[in-house]
């Protein structure tokens, strides 16, 4: 009974893995026609891959750092000020968000690929993971050059950040693929995601320091995973030290079942699509 549940559970694994180790060359060549076709035609180009996500960091640490002058203090093991603190959290949610809209769209706006008897269809959620996980990750070389720049110090933590980020790449594909097969059913499936992604950051810790808020709302913090993802990164980009050790639990927890349920839902549903689209 025990390894039938087990070989249960590894199943989406094996067969994501299978799927990309055959169309590895199909996937990584949309990928980058979805990174590239974006900018296609513009004057600056692939100047814009940089410039967006600067311009949006740029914009929230003007607001919340100059601005309204917040500050953390140098709370737990944080010597950082309170814009590497915003950075730290703000850039993985970033990222997340972002596969999240992209999931939605994934296989509605491919409906003629969809359609074709031969394509592999999951890979289509798959490169918006890919896309978004290349924005973050120059959003995260942006954030350790401030870091240099601004003289504060590079902690030995940020040597765990492919573990963290391999945890998030899961959860990004268990939603990616639950949200593009929900969407062919429910259209309505985007603007839920757009909604949240828009008030999401305001429910998780990234402006603002947990103690910072009335009693009753530590219990929502807590019920989010999100929240999680935030501390862990926090704990590698900002404290240098594992001032949230059951949020690692936690978040690896999400990731692997999001993954697990997010691939089992797109499979059942795959029969589906074709008649839908």
């Amino acid at each position: 009974m025990h390894s039938a549940f087990a070989q249960d559970l590894s199943a989406p694994f094996r067969q994501l893995r299978l799927l990309l180790t055959r169309y590895r060359q199909l996937t990584w060549e949309m990928s980058k026609r979805e990174i590239t076709e974006r900018y296609t035609g513009e004057v600056f180009g692939a100047f814009w891959v940089i410039a967006h996500p600067l311009f949006l960091i740029g914009l929230y640490v003007f607001v919340f750092a100059v601005v309204f002058e917040m500050k953390t203090g140098g709370v737990g093991g944080g010597n950082m000020n309170y814009t590497a603190y915003l950075l730290a959290g703000l850039i993985p949610w970033m990222g997340f968000q972002e596969s999240l809209v992209k999931g939605c769209h994934s296989i509605v706006g491919n409906a003629s690929l969809v359609k074709q008897v031969v394509f592999p269809i999951e890979v289509l959620p798959v490169k918006g993971v890919i896309t978004a996980l290349v924005n973050q990750a120059i959003a995260t070389t942006l954030f350790i050059g401030y870091i240099v720049v601004s003289g504060q110090t590079l902690l030995w933590t940020y040597l765990l950040l492919p573990v963290l980020v391999g945890l998030q790449t899961l959860g990004m594909l268990g939603f990616g693929y639950a949200l593009s097969a929900v969407n062919v059913f429910l259209r309505d499936t985007k603007d839920v995601v757009q909604l949240f992604s828009m008030a999401g950051l305001y429910l998780i810790p990234v402006f603002y320091l947990p103690e910072w808020l009335p009693p009753a709302f530590g219990p929502v913090l807590l019920a989010n995973p999100f929240s999680h993802m935030v501390w862990c990164y926090q704990d590698i980009l900002y404290f240098g030290q594992f001032d949230h050790p059951v949020s690692w639990g936690v978040f690896a927890i999400f990731c692997l079942a999001s993954f697990v349920l997010g691939f089992k839902v797109f499979r059942a549903l795959k029969p589906m699509y074709g008649n839908m689209l």
